[in-house]
């Protein structure tokens, strides 16, 4: 993916222009011009206090810029005057938009607590073009709400000069329009508040966006398809750099392994031969990170650098959660491992258990066996000739498939699936199975290697529970999510819940084995899931995640958003415009289960108005 890097200016400026139109490219020794593409607009800011200014960071968000301090006042007017007469050369009008910050006074001390949430815009010369702008602008403007508070504009009165006004002599004949910041972001002391700051920013550098569509909907080019579509269509190269510390982060340690025992079906025949009357004792890998230190290293990358809010948007989160889950390694098998986990994974909401315990109610069917269990190295071959069948479209299918001792199950970590040795299942779950495991986790983990950052591979923050249904769903699909299978993650639901609630394991194994039907290696098997380490919630993401995924396919939501990476529902608004916007690309490999015939005629019932509690029934 390309990025930008930023080039010194000459004393006479001569701007720098890539294939695309790209420029960044110094002015003095902190002003700076950057344009993503040829743009028919520009975003200026003149600022004494840039470390202080609202103003430059609004700037600093748009695709194209120009921001100097007062002491570059000539450099930034040969910039200025050269940019100008090269965008309109080749895009004919442009329009400039000055950004400014209100003056901050002191208040006074029977003043209100906060100053008014004024804006001040006006068009300061321009036609049918430029009023269209404005009157965009305006209405932008009029919708923020920072803080329970909406933004008032006024427009009516002509916008107080800035402390210079460079355009004037430079583009007499440009269109433009100029904004004036209220400080509400600033404390009585004069400092700002981060979080209300940040906001703001975000919120007005949004603004400018509409307006500058709607300039650019009254040329010759017409509309675009939306307004953000105007945002950076390049990676800066500090975005490629937060994004591989993060990816360098996530990859020192395996979150799943660290917390998966290393002795469980050693600790479940101890349990079933002692009459189950003793909690049993797992063993887990060392750890190969320490989170302390993994901590200071994720807060010590400088996401303000990336001058996107919404890349900075993403990033933030996935930090978030990476300091989450480094809490999570910290406080392993001990009281406070519980509460961090749900932090990270929630509670088990009413509706959610409500589901649980209706579909525990009803009456089961036995998995059909066609007549035997094949063994870990039968699922390997399964899933590697399914593997070598996507690769064979597309060689960037990375996938390596593992038989392990020292897993449970089937897992999948990156670009691994692993199975553990001890694996039996019945021939007739083998294909639900590899759709869940391949078509799903290793398919989303190879199309997000193939966008411009790891993120996507790894996953977005929050990405779990739509994963692992869309894997539920992916086995209904295929025919193979049987009642079995469902009660199993309905099971799973009722012991997080009890786990929550403060049951301990052994009170938990005999309310699934007692009260629900579960055998007893069955119950055995869920609990020892929940309570790893201390108590993990994330059991019951698998249901919560199958039913968003059946909500999204019945209301005929696409579910194509969701094979481009490991993404959570969240994202799909902030997925969406950076399509738009060229930074991330549609999914090499789309799951082959989609195109099988069953699979079409099922999801057809279910967007015709199939009720979730007969999804079961559906042969």
């Amino acid at each position: 993916m390309r990025s930008v890097a930023i080039r010194p200016s000459p004393r006479t400026f001569a701007p720098e222009f890539g294939p695309r139109g790209e420029l960044r490219q110094k002015i003095g020794e902190s002003g700076r011009a950057h344009l993503d593409r040829w743009l028919p607009f520009l975003v200026l800011h003149r600022a004494a206090d840039p470390a202080g200014s609202l103003a430059r960071r609004v700037a600093l968000n748009s695709p194209g810029y120009l921001i100097w301090s007062p002491e570059e006042d000539e450099e930034a007017a040969e910039a200025l005057r050269a940019i100008g007469a090269a965008l309109r050369d080749r895009l004919g009008p442009i329009l400039l938009i000055l950004v400014e910050d209100a003056p901050w006074r002191k208040l006074q001390a029977d003043a209100p607590e906060l100053p008014p949430f004024l804006v001040r815009i006006g068009m300061e010369r321009g036609g049918e073009a430029a009023s269209r702008a404005l009157d965009a602008l305006a209405e932008a403007c009029g919708e923020v709400e920072i803080d329970l508070r909406r933004a008032t504009v006024d427009t009516a009165a002509p916008v107080p000069n800035a402390e210079v006004d460079v355009a004037e002599p430079l583009l007499g004949d440009a269109d433009r329009l100029r904004m004036t910041i209220p400080p509400i972001y600033r404390g009585p002391d004069g400092r700002p508040y981060p979080r209300l700051t940040h906001d703001l920013a975000v919120a007005l550098g949004d603004a400018l966006l509409r307006a500058a569509a709607a300039f650019m909907h009254a040329g010759p080019d017409g509309a675009l398809p939306h307004y953000r579509a105007l945002g950076r269509s390049a990676f800066l190269a500090a975005a490629l750099n937060a994004d591989k510390k993060l990816d360098a982060i996530a990859r020192s340690y395996d979150f799943l392994l660290s917390l998966t025992p290393i002795n469980a079906a050693e600790a479940m025949h101890e349990f079933i031969e002692g009459q189950a009357d003793r909690a049993p004792q797992f063993r887990y890998r060392p750890l190969t990170v320490d989170p302390d230190l993994a901590k200071r290293d994720l807060y010590e990358i400088d996401l303000t650098l990336l001058e996107d809010p919404t890349l900075e948007r993403l990033l933030c989160a996935k930090r978030r959660e990476l300091d989450y889950q480094l809490t999570m390694l910290a406080t392993r098998n001990t009281l406070g491992f519980r509460p961090a986990s749900q932090l990270l994974y929630g509670a088990v909401d009413p509706l959610l258990l409500g589901d649980a315990l209706a579909i525990l109610a009803a009456s089961g069917r036995r998995v059909p066996t066609d007549g035997e269990a094949v063994d870990a190295e039968t699922i390997a071959d399964a899933a590697r000739a399914l593997v070598e069948r996507y690769r064979r479209a597309d060689d960037r299918f990375d996938a390596t498939i593992e038989v392990r001792d020292d897993v449970s199950g089937l897992l999948v970590s990156g670009h691994k699936l692993m199975i553990s040795r001890d694996s039996r299942v019945a021939r007739g779950r083998v294909d639900p199975l590899l759709a869940h495991e391949v078509s799903v986790h290793l398919l989303t983990c190879c199309n997000g290697a193939a966008q411009g950052l790891t993120i996507f591979r790894s996953g977005l923050a929050h990405y779990e529970g739509i994963q692992e249904g869309l894997g539920v769903f992916a086995e209904w699909a295929v025919g193979g999510l049987t009642r079995q299978r469902l009660r199993l993650l309905a099971g799973r639901v009722v012991a997080v819940d009890a786990m929550l609630g403060g049951a301990d394991f052994i009170e938990t194994w005999r309310g699934l084995s007692r009260d629900h039907g579960f055998t007893g290696p069955a119950a055995f098997n869920i609990a020892m899931r929940v309570f790893r380490s201390g108590g993990f919630a994330k059991d019951a993401i698998y249901l919560k995640g199958f039913r968003q995924v059946v909500d999204l396919v019945a209301s005929g939501a696409s579910l194509d958003p969701f094979w481009l990476g490991k993404i959570a529902p969240e994202d799909v608004e902030a997925i969406e415009e950076l399509l738009l916007r060229g930074l991330v690309q549609p999914p090499v490999f789309r799951p082959e289960f989609l195109d099988r015939a069953d699979a079409r005629r099922r999801i057809a019932a279910l967007r015709a108005g199939l009720p979730f509690d007969r999804l079961i029934e559906l042969e």
